[in-house]
């Protein structure tokens, strides 16, 4: 087994942390559970990850979204990609793959993300 047991959060690089917090707090309606005092950002919780979503330009590093998805779990998903959609948020490209269901988009700052619900036994078809 490996020393390593999990991950605890990543980072999420914006230019705007007001913008970032209504998009991950009221589109996505994720938890802020911390605020930065001395940087533009804060922490949000999708449950068992957290993402540190902050403006690096206050520390004069460059913004540069990722273009790697974070896959967020969903129990429904097609009710979750229809309330993104009411809610302005446009899907990249849907698919499934045989396993699960994905739906990719991207935050404000071009940061991309996926809705993933998993209908197959890991390992199996």
């Amino acid at each position: 087994m490996s020393f390593i047991s999990g991950v605890d959060f990543v980072y999420v690089p914006v230019t705007d942390f007001e913008r970032a917090e209504k998009f991950y707090g009221e589109v996505l309606e994720l938890e802020l559970s911390s605020r930065y005092d001395k940087a533009p950002g804060g922490e949000f919780e999708t449950g068992t990850l957290t993402l540190q979503v902050m403006d690096p330009s206050a520390m004069g590093r460059e913004v540069q979204p990722s273009p790697n998805p974070i896959a967020l779990h969903v129990d429904d998903f097609d009710s979750s990609v229809a309330k993104l959609k009411d809610r302005g948020v446009e899907f990249i490209h849907e698919l499934d793959s045989g396993v699960c269901n994905m739906a990719f988009f991207r935050d404000p700052d071009g940061n991309t993300f996926c809705l993933h619900h998993r209908y197959a036994a890991k390992g199996g078809r």
